[in-house]
């Protein structure tokens, strides 16, 4: 199980574990929660480049289709095809198997990400 405390988190509802200058990204049981089943993923190509606030990919369920934006700027060193070929991994697992993308990125840039205080602060404590 992925300490919680330990990531970081955007208003996005993405959550971000830093290992070194790699950043794992993923949504967060709320937002998978909200999104209810989750039937199709599209993530970027390894080795784009993505920039912080930008759509880079697609989560749709059967509720909607939700915009997935990069929380950081970096290069994409991998993505999730486990969850290309079984979306239901968002649902069931969002902090583990349900990971999406990994990037390359500067580590000082997640300072600025929230805390899980404060993202439980904005999610009005549902998390």
């Amino acid at each position: 199980m992925t300490d919680l405390n330990s990531l970081k988190y955007t208003a996005e509802h993405e959550w971000i574990a830093l290992d070194g200058d790699v950043a794992t990204v993923g949504i967060t049981d709320y937002a998978a929660d909200k999104l209810g089943d989750v039937v199709f993923v599209e993530l970027p190509a390894v080795d784009s480049g993505v920039s912080a606030g930008q759509v880079c990919g697609e989560i749709e369920s059967t509720k909607s289709v939700g915009e997935l934006y990069a929380p950081l700027t970096g290069d994409v060193v991998g993505a999730n095809d486990a969850v290309v070929d079984d979306p239901s991994l968002v649902n069931s697992d969002p902090f583990g198997d349900g990971w999406l993308i990994k990037l390359k990125v500067d580590p000082a840039a997640v300072a600025d990400l929230l805390d899980r205080d404060a993202y439980l602060a904005l999610t009005g404590g549902d998390a």
